[in-house]
């Protein structure tokens, strides 16, 4: 038992010390204003650098996200057929799609697929 507390004491020690040398090593100068600037080919910016993009564009890519790891969890599912219950395979991409149809539905209801607002 004491061993285990030992390595249990040794193995916080070493987290906390590079957790630690993490942040202080880490720190970014705020100082310099030329550093936080964008660099446009020596004269400064006409305009931000960092301009917003939109919120409906963000959602988007998140759905394609979430669609696609769906595509990939769906696809390998055919290779199965031969090593597998037949049944189960049906039974699993039907699961995967339900929920893919009605996360797509829910998304449509709360608006986010709406273009033109």
């Amino acid at each position: 038992m004491p061993i285990i507390a030992l390595t249990l004491m040794v193995s916080l020690f070493i987290s906390v010390l590079l957790a630690s040398l993490a942040l202080t090593a880490g720190k970014k100068s705020m100082l310099d204003r030329e550093k936080l600037t964008s660099f446009e080919c020596g004269f400064d910016s006409n305009k931000k650098a960092r301009a917003p993009f939109s919120l409906r564009f963000f959602m988007i890519t998140i759905l394609f996200l979430i669609f696609d790891v769906e595509i990939t969890l769906l696809l390998p599912l055919g290779f199965l057929t031969p090593y597998s219950d037949p049944l189960m395979i049906t039974l699993t991409a039907s699961a995967l799609a339900l929920v893919l149809i009605l996360g797509l539905v829910h998304e449509w209801n709360q608006g986010a697929l709406a273009w033109a607002s």
